[in-house]
């Protein structure tokens, strides 16, 4: 009667820790799954700079060869046309203005994109954000490695960002 008593016990205490670490399994798994964000998704409208990846002359190049087409059917003279289509593809232009020494060219490799800030201090004031993939010109870093001074293509704005969220891009 006495062993019979030990082993309920000894049961019921097993089968309540069983149940316990099961539930802390279960929790935990959870709580690790949802501690995790989503990539977020990169569309083309979504800044900028992936539109500007596209050169102009691709969106343009496209309505001239049906304008094209339309017009050497109604007039044949009119070869003119796909030419001042190709010629707005400054795209290279941009690339060719000089950097300052020790430049180069980047582009942000972190899927949130960047805060902008004014100084290499994470308690200093943000003076704008670099989204995904948006085209920069690593201008210096700071003395501890840990901020990257940057200024973007597009508008010519400066300031620093978190060192390791961006990455070099290749000249042509």
């Amino acid at each position: 009667m006495f062993s019979g008593l030990i082993k309920f016990l000894l049961g019921f205490f097993l089968a309540i820790a069983v149940l316990i670490g099961g539930g802390v399994a279960v929790g935990l798994y959870f709580m690790n799954r949802t501690g995790i964000p989503p990539a977020k998704p990169v569309f083309s409208n979504d800044s900028p700079s992936v539109k500007a990846q596209a050169p102009k002359g691709t969106e343009a190049g496209d309505k001239p060869t049906l304008t094209h087409s339309t017009q050497s059917q109604s007039s044949p003279n009119s070869t003119s046309t796909p030419t001042p289509a190709e010629s707005p593809k400054p795209t290279p232009t941009p690339s060719t203005k000089p950097l300052p020494s020790g430049a180069y060219r980047g582009r942000v490799s972190w899927a949130e994109g960047l805060s902008l800030r004014k100084e290499p201090n994470q308690d200093a004031e943000r003076i704008g954000g670099v989204g995904f993939n948006q085209k920069i010109i690593i201008l210096e870093e700071s003395q501890d490695k840990a901020w990257q001074k940057i200024r973007l293509e597009d508008s010519e704005q400066e300031g620093w960002v978190k060192a390791g969220n961006t990455e070099k891009v290749d000249e042509q």
